[in-house]
């Protein structure tokens, strides 16, 4: 095969560009600005980085995040084999040792004949065939010339990254270990507040000093990404009926649920680190430490890694991309991932997915197959290039983009769970016309 295809970016969606594209016989050349230059959010030289959660969320078909797993998984998804290989238990989400992940990806990738590795920044739209997958932080070079090629506004949300801590620093006789409703084998660790620790960690939270982030507004979060500070802000009650719901997690010393609770979720294999689940945050360090060291399982935490926001930046895409993910001026160019506003790990392998192989597809003169709302892959494609879309906003995968069923079925579970039945059966016939 004489043509090479360039991708720009090894995070989830570019690594699963460029394996899709090589595993078809296509030359790929990867390029990576790490790491020779990191963002701002970035830790690991390692390709696939998870820098926010460690979770890739349900992994139940009754779950539109775990229709789309089942999907990529069916459709020989690069992200998904690796994840399932190093996943750590979260009860019904499957969620990942991120360094041995991250690992396993950057090791298939750099070992695979047909994609040429190279690092440094880009700072010009390459020549050829091109998926850009360079992410919410794609550097300003390049930033420049994508907007310089497309014209119009980009549009941008803030995200954020929550804290983590070494597992022997954790006071048990302070925590249990306990899944909600009892789910999965005990996978998380339980931080119970009483109603008088909750009232004062909420205080301090409320009051404690933030970090600068340049044009921050807390109206431009993105919800699935809210600081923990921004949500507590929202009235005293908001974190006990979200993050910090105690339901369905009794505390074994007592048989109740508590007043609050905080969740700590594995974060590697070997169980040394936990990161605080819903607590993203853009405090400073220093306060980061003093008030979440109030939680009395935290006391006497060792903080490994502490929250950080960034700003994250996103195509206008129902204005300039098709269900392919290819510019409309000029389809020779794909995007993929958080830059095309599909909001998610999960979400990001998909976009990647559907450029990989539609770029395939055109170098090898082969149609691509019709991508539509029976699947969560398609309804994803169709979201993101849905014209009538007013005011485009990143989203995660749900139901509600997925086409319904057209016919009433008692349950929502019940419902779901059809759906997501008639979605693989579309995603077995589209495996045979690839």
């Amino acid at each position: 095969m004489s043509e090479m295809v360039t991708v720009v970016g090894a995070g989830l969606a570019g690594c699963e560009a460029a394996w899709q594209l090589a595993q078809r016989g296509i030359s790929v050349r990867l390029c990576e600005m790490k790491p020779v230059q990191h963002t701002p959010a970035h830790h690991s030289d390692d390709f696939a980085e998870l820098v926010c959660s460690n979770s890739l969320r349900s992994d139940e078909l009754a779950n539109a995040a775990g229709l789309l797993k089942e999907e990529l998984r069916r459709l020989d998804s690069l992200i998904l084999s690796c994840a399932d290989a190093h996943r750590v238990e979260a009860g019904g989400a499957l969620a990942v040792d991120r360094e041995a992940f991250a690992a396993a990806v950057t090791e298939k990738i750099k070992n695979h004949p047909n994609i040429e590795v190279v690092y440094g920044e880009v700072t010009e739209i390459p020549e050829g065939r091109v998926v850009i997958a360079s992410g919410p932080l794609t550097s300003d070079t390049l930033f420049d010339a994508i907007h310089a090629k497309v014209g119009g506004d980009f549009l941008h949300f803030y995200d954020a990254a929550a804290p983590i801590v070494t597992a022997e620093s954790i006071d048990m006789d302070s925590a249990y270990e306990a899944s909600r409703y009892g789910k999965g084998t005990a996978d998380y660790i339980n931080c119970p507040f009483s109603r008088e620790e909750y009232e004062a960690f909420w205080n301090a939270l409320t009051t404690a000093e933030e970090a600068p982030v340049h044009g921050f507004e807390d109206s431009k979060v993105f919800e699935g990404c809210m600081p923990i500070e921004v949500n507590a802000r929202r009235g005293f009650d908001t974190l006990r009926f979200g993050i910090l719901k105690p339901i369905g997690l009794p505390d074994p010393k007592t048989g109740k649920d508590p007043y609050a609770v905080l969740q700590l979720r594995r974060d590697n294999a070997n169980g040394t680190l936990y990161n605080l689940v819903g607590c993203q945050t853009h405090l400073k360090f220093g306060e980061q430490k003093r008030v979440f060291s109030m939680i009395p399982a935290l006391r006497n935490a060792e903080f490994v890694r502490y929250g950080v926001m960034h700003r994250n930046t996103f195509l206008d895409s129902p204005r300039l991309l098709d269900a392919t993910y290819a510019l409309k001026v000029d389809p020779r160019i794909r995007f993929a991932g958080q830059m095309t506003g599909v909001e998610g790990y999960v979400e990001s392998t998909a976009s990647g997915w559907v450029a990989g192989v539609a770029t395939a597809m055109d170098v090898l003169g082969k149609p691509m197959p019709t991508l539509d709302r029976l699947t969560a892959t398609g309804a994803l494609a169709t979201y993101i290039s849905d014209h009538t879309v007013a005011k485009f906003q990143p989203m995660n995968v749900n139901f509600g983009i997925i086409e319904p069923l057209g016919y009433k079925i008692k349950g929502k579970r019940e419902k779901n769970t059809k759906i997501s039945e008639r979605a693989l059966e579309q995603i077995e016939k589209l495996k045979g016309e690839l």
